[in-house]
């Protein structure tokens, strides 16, 4: 039986488990981790067997053995999925950042120092992704160019262990205590109108005017986003807008607003070139005063890579000077 132990120390940091795998007559410990993760990822003992050169029946009984030498059942299985229990899931992070600190160590043996490498996965909201980050990270690509990246667009909250995902970048503070959150960017939440629907419906004099206004709603897995917080007399509120359009796609709703459809409820990030350039409006900025601060988020407990490392810093120093630079009127 071989062991690798996990202590927190300054090397292995995040990790405090004891990874106990006893591999099958053809294969070391460091395939079965392989081959777990893949099935995991995969969703397929077949197809994680494939990719290591296995049947479907020696991947299987290789899963097994590693069950039983834990003592834990990793995968709940059906005759239509394949998925991770809870200490599956757990299992998986740490094999994670195993195999990664070992494909680390036997780059730094070859090159003789530490190499910034390997795929960074990033969830981001589609608008922001498409008009701000993409620059941002083509500018970090030309730094480090053995770097790539796993761009997901997306407005719903990213489940960072489920989605695979090594940071996101959300508005807000994320009710998730499991993940770090570090400030990219102040930022409130607006409604705004292209100038030419203000003229042709009519400005609201107050939140509630809105529900009777033609309006554009981000929906997500939860269902339509229709109700827009604001604050009177001190006190937090909302109005629940009804006649409106609606997208699961961000950045649809900026060009329906940009196009006269109607009032959007946006981040001010989202749509600060508009404002500049005049073709969206803000409208009861008195009310709408809600603060959503642009964050990236990240793994409270796992170790993490250079290149997340410096990304995240990247991120923060690039977000400031482009917030700077917007301020001066560049």
């Amino acid at each position: 039986m071989l062991n690798l132990r996990c202590r927190r120390s300054a090397a292995f940091p995040a990790i405090q488990a004891i990874v106990t795998i006893q591999p099958g007559p053809s294969m070391d410990r460091l395939s079965v981790m392989r081959l777990f993760v893949d099935a995991s990822t995969l969703g397929s003992f077949s197809a994680a067997g494939r990719k290591h050169g296995l049947s479907p029946a020696a991947s299987s009984a290789a899963i097994q053995r590693l069950e039983t030498t834990l003592r834990v059942k990793l995968f709940e299985r059906t005759t239509r999925r394949l998925r991770l229990t809870e200490e599956g899931q757990l299992y998986k992070e740490y094999s994670q950042q195993a195999l990664e600190l070992m494909d680390q160590a036997e780059q730094m043996l070859q090159a003789g120092k530490s190499l910034v490498q390997g795929t960074v996965r990033i969830s981001a909201p589609s608008d922001l992704g498409r008009n701000l980050l993409l620059s941002y990270l083509d500018e970090f690509q030309r730094r480090y160019p053995q770097v790539q990246f796993a761009l997901s667009l997306t407005d719903s909250t990213a489940n960072l262990v489920q989605d695979d995902i090594d940071l996101a970048i959300r508005y807000g503070m994320p009710p998730d205590s499991a993940m770090v959150a570090r400030p990219l960017l102040p930022n409130r939440r607006v409604v705004c109108v292209a100038p030419e629907c203000a003229a042709r419906v009519g400005v609201p004099q107050t939140p509630e005017q809105l529900a009777s206004l033609p309006t554009l709603v981000l929906f997500n897995a939860a269902g339509p986003m229709n109700e827009w917080r604001y604050r009177a007399g001190g006190k937090p509120k909302a109005v629940r807008v009804s006649h409106y359009q609606q997208s699961n796609d961000g950045e649809i709703i900026r060009k329906w607003a940009l196009l006269g459809y109607g009032y959007a409820y946006k981040s001010l990030l989202d749509i600060s070139a508009d404002l500049r350039a005049g073709r969206l409006i803000t409208v009861l900025d008195e009310f709408f005063t809600e603060s959503a601060p642009l964050n990236v988020l990240y793994h409270r407990s796992s170790f993490q890579p250079p290149r997340v490392k410096l990304l995240i810093e990247f991120l923060q120093e690039r977000f400031a000077a482009g917030s700077a630079q917007a301020e001066a009127g560049g």
